[in-house]
């Protein structure tokens, strides 16, 4: 990113931190599919999981660019913040459109670390990335909403307290427009588990603890409600577009470290009598790769100011984590290409990363959807669905 936006300060205190957490504990965590509490637990002991949270709440009071800094360097340093990033990109949702007594009810406790609100359920088995036909319901019944549905790859759910959900209170066929009569509520998972929600683990190939949601009459406050009813898919979008932007930075600190350690390994590796980083074939690659990762970080920087500015920003967030999640996958290929054998066996760590930046191609937003949108929304291209 420009000099302006770098933040030293931050990203130099972020590497201290990231340093005792070495490649061997993410390793092992890996390995076990494990939560890497310990690190979650430093994260917030240090406040930078309430960069976001203003100042009156005991957060930072810091901007977008803020955390994007914390969650690049946590990348970069071959760590893995997705362990703790929602509950950055969630404060979006609540900081614009929760209620005086919501933020002062929750927004303490959250930046203090007695209370994580790390998980965001919107995902559902019928719906995929079409939002618009969730049917997850939630029902008000007096001074309750009654929740019947279930969400699917909902990452964190057994390790937050809180839970932002996306619903539909009013069916989708009784509304003028798809994106109305869908409504947001905070779940507080401490109440709902076993008392209408079941959370189920889903095995996946990346140690994101993801889970399914079963929702069966779960009853919520209706005070719980962000916003108003029916309102609730134009709130999370402020939300999606601070995940988008979020997400590309992380993409951005993994491009970085697969670029370092090719780097690093084509210096030091010799083949045939020389080190492999004096061929084309080698240089190449690393040198297109860092062009790629710089250029897309622009894109990142230049999303992120808008947003920063309260400016519509929902094509540049889009266009930010395409290029950054492409910058990311093509490095981590690159990476992986330039260490041969060893870029496969477990000590090197780049099979654990090259697994985590893949999804990136396909969550929170697929490649294909973004280019749909831009397509639609900025190039005045018919729908394609």
């Amino acid at each position: 990113m420009p000099e302006n936006r770098s933040l030293p300060e931050v990203r130099d205190a972020v590497a201290r931190l990231c340093a005792d957490y070495p490649d061997t504990y993410w390793r092992d965590k890996d390995r076990d599919k494990a939560y890497p509490g310990e690190f979650v637990q430093a994260l917030t002991d240090a406040g930078y999981l309430a960069v976001l949270i203003p100042e009156e709440y005991g957060g930072a009071g810091l901007d977008l660019a803020a955390a994007c800094a914390v969650l690049e360097e946590i990348q970069r340093s071959g760590a893995n913040g997705a362990a703790c990033h929602a509950q950055m990109y969630i404060m979006a949702s609540l900081l614009r459109h929760g209620s005086a007594a919501q933020k002062q009810k929750y927004l303490p406790d959250i930046a203090a670390g007695a209370l994580r609100l790390q998980a965001f359920g919107v995902t559902e088995p019928g719906s995929g990335t079409d939002t618009t036909r969730i049917t997850t319901r939630a029902r008000r019944d007096g001074d309750e909403y009654v929740i019947s549905g279930q969400k699917v790859f909902i990452s964190r759910a057994e390790h937050s307290d809180l839970l932002l959900l996306l619903v539909r209170t009013t069916p989708r066929d009784e509304v003028d427009k798809p994106t109305q009569g869908m409504s947001v509520l905070l779940v507080d998972l401490r109440d709902a588990v076993g008392n209408g929600l079941t959370i189920r683990p889903l095995a996946t190939m990346l140690n994101h603890a993801t889970t399914e949601l079963y929702f069966d009459q779960l009853r919520v406050p209706a005070e719980n409600l962000i916003g108003e009813e029916g309102q609730g898919f134009g709130y999370i979008l402020d939300g999606m577009n601070a995940e988008r932007i979020l997400i590309a930075a992380e993409c951005i600190g993994d491009a970085r470290w697969f670029i370092e350690r090719a780097s690093n390994y084509a210096r030091e590796r010799e083949v045939f009598g020389a080190a492999i980083g004096k061929n084309q074939g080698i240089q190449f690659p690393l040198a297109r790769s860092h062009v790629q990762t710089e250029a897309a970080a622009l894109m990142v920087d230049k999303a992120c100011r808008m947003f920063d500015a309260g400016a519509v920003c929902g094509a540049q967030a889009n266009m930010a984590k395409l290029l950054a999640a492409d910058a990311s996958w093509a490095a981590a290929d690159m990476c992986l290409q330039t260490h041969g054998g060893y870029g496969f066996t477990v000590e090197y760590d780049i099979e654990r990363k090259f697994r985590e930046t893949r999804l990136y191609q396909v969550a929170p937003i697929s490649t294909n959807l973004i280019l749909s949108n831009i397509a639609t929304h900025v190039l005045g291209l018919p729908k394609s669905f």
